[in-house]
């Protein structure tokens, strides 16, 4: 193996250093203390899963799927997500004990890159699930946990932008000619291509009142003010309603000024079919988080429930997540061979009084100032000292 083999890693994939992990590790705590008392129980999955079941139904590009085979010659995957392989739990088993039921997760989910473009391959999704719960209440249950949560972390620069795919889908079916035209128009809205959706509109050589309404559409569904503002382009139906309803809910928390409604708002994850909803935060430039309405996922496992929940970035929570040293003193005890149980007293003592001690014999350092700097005091041990 060559010298720069040996500290290559595979694309897409990152090493935690200690710093970095301290602040997951508190992300972590922050986010299980937070769910667990609204009533949310944590679930762990499997790291693999089988690629007929969770793989096909998972809705991630199966270019981004990592594939092995097991020694029976079955096609696994690493879980691309964890909705799905949650999914497959409740729908198997804990359905038939508990109905809805309230799960949550922090767990790594894994993504293959085809090139670097300095995204991980690997990374943490902290989420919920409510699955058993088809009404309205369930939706506005998660979008305020969500602005919850993100509260309390710290954050205050944040917005929830909700759009529905039913409402999206009608409108692109009533303005478009072909289930084709309809298909293009949703990737563009996925990959926020607001130009090549009017360059599309433009080469689809539609009646002119279709194609000026979908312009027209494009421009100001990304801001709507209220419900009604929509209505000019879809007819009034359920879906409307609905929303109409999870806003005033929204409002009924006091947490009107955390959302906008974005009705161009789309997903890759065909499996949502309601309400869909996307978080961002000052600081950073992607979303750190997103969830929604996902009652198709459950159908492909046989269960006829309803499912909601959200899914946040860990590693992009972390860029906007405000400092906090820690409050824990540090002390490193510098000790002589001769002083070690002295050493192993004293340390005890200043744990008991909640420092976080380090033992280090004199010896085994090579660069003192640069071990000492590490920490807010040094205490050496000798003969006289603590006698």
């Amino acid at each position: 193996m060559s010298s720069l083999k040996m500290f290559e890693k595979p694309l897409g994939m990152r090493d935690t250093f200690p710093i970095t992990y301290e602040k997951v590790e508190a992300i972590r705590q922050t986010g299980r203390d937070f769910l667990r008392a609204r009533g949310y129980d944590f679930i762990k999955t499997p790291s693999l899963e089988y690629f007929d079941t969770v793989g096909k139904a998972s809705a991630i590009y199966d270019a981004a799927l990592f594939k092995l085979v097991d020694s029976q010659g079955n096609t696994l995957v690493l879980r691309p997500d964890m909705t799905t392989p949650i999914a497959r739990v409740a729908t198997s088993k804990l359905l038939k004990e508990q109905i809805p039921l309230r799960l949550a997760y922090f767990a790594n989910v894994f993504r293959a890159q085809q090139t670097e473009g300095g995204r991980p391959a690997e990374f943490g999704q902290m989420g919920i699930e409510i699955i058993g719960d088809g009404t309205v209440f369930a939706d506005a249950e998660v979008i305020i946990t969500a602005i919850n949560l993100i509260q309390a972390f710290g954050i205050d620069s944040f917005k929830i932008t909700i759009g529905h795919a039913g409402v999206l889908n009608c409108i692109l079916k009533d303005y478009t000619e072909s289930v084709e035209q309809a298909d293009k128009l949703r990737t563009l809205l996925v990959e926020r291509n607001y130009v090549g959706f009017e360059e599309a509109v433009a080469a689809f050589d539609l009646p002119k009142t279709k194609s000026d309404a979908l312009l027209q559409f494009i421009n100001e569904a990304t801001n709507i003010g209220a419900i009604e503002d929509i209505e000019k382009y879809v007819r009034k139906n359920d879906a409307i309603e609905y929303m109409q309803q999870l806003v005033e809910l929204i409002s009924f928390a006091n947490l009107s000024q955390y959302v906008a409604l974005d009705f161009t708002l789309s997903s890759h994850m065909n499996y949502y079919t309601g309400m869909l909803f996307e978080v961002f935060a000052e600081g950073s430039g992607f979303a750190l988080g997103n969830g929604g309405r996902y009652d198709g996922l459950l159908h492909h496992f046989g269960s006829k429930v309803g499912a909601t929940g959200f899914g946040i970035r860990v590693d992009r929570l972390l860029e906007v997540v405000p400092s906090n040293k820690s409050a824990k003193q540090t002390v490193a005890i510098i000790f002589n061979d001769e002083q070690f149980t002295k050493a192993l007293e004293h340390a005890k003592k200043l744990r008991e009084e909640g420092k976080r001690v380090t033992l280090q014999a004199k010896k085994g350092l090579v660069d003192e100032e640069a071990f000492t700097k590490q920490f807010d005091t040094i205490v050496y041990v000798s003969q006289e000292d603590l006698a």
